[in-house]
């Protein structure tokens, strides 16, 4: 069994990588379990820089193994923004959410499009690390609907389901969105190197 550090105060991140990552071959502990851990600054210019910065810099103090994520909103009229600076475009998720709507008020459905994109990343002590890359397209609400997840859930309308991920719930978005995905795949590279 692998013990695994996730590399997030995000307690919404938490809760989902937990529900995804239930495995018998992984034993989940998180950050709380380290209360005098640095904060990282994430100042890298992808999501990939910024997940594998989060996890490394985690291992390294606490000699654990780290899973970090980097995860963004890209809208394509924004010309992909907010993108990696997601998390930082407003104090609240309900601030950042008023953002997005403002910016794209008067803008037509059709031009609403959006995808979110999650790089995760698994570092080892000694220096081993496995990278994934996914993404979920869909498109902007006119207004937040759902009471569902977190961040930019309420606004992301996911095709097939004509619902944001805010009223689809965990178990529907965990099977279909971009962290859902990188975090499966994940799961099947600790298999492979639990073995």
């Amino acid at each position: 069994m692998l013990e695994i550090l996730i590399a997030t105060n995000n307690l919404g991140k938490v809760k989902e990588i937990k529900d995804i990552l239930d495995s018998p071959e992984i034993k989940i502990i998180t950050m709380k379990d380290f209360p005098h851990l640095p904060k990282i600054e994430e100042d890298g210019k992808t999501y990939q820089e910024n997940a594998f910065k989060k996890a490394r810099e985690i291992s390294e103090y606490t000699g654990k193994i780290c899973l970090a994520d980097d995860s963004g909103l890209e809208i394509d009229y924004l010309k992909g923004k907010p993108g990696i600076y997601s998390s930082r475009w407003g104090n609240s998720d309900e601030e950042r959410i008023n953002k997005v709507l403002n910016l794209l008020e008067n803008i037509p459905i059709n031009k609403r499009n959006a995808k979110f994109v999650c790089v995760v990343v698994l570092v080892f002590p000694d220096g081993k690390i496995y990278t994934v890359k996914e993404e979920c397209k869909g498109s902007i609400t006119f207004s937040p609907k759902g009471e569902y997840g977190f961040g930019y859930d309420p606004i992301f309308l996911v095709p097939g389901y004509n619902k944001t991920f805010a009223e689809l719930g965990d178990k529907i978005k965990n099977k279909i969105s971009h962290r859902g995905k990188a975090m499966r795949r994940m799961v099947e590279i600790i298999k492979e190197i639990s073995v």
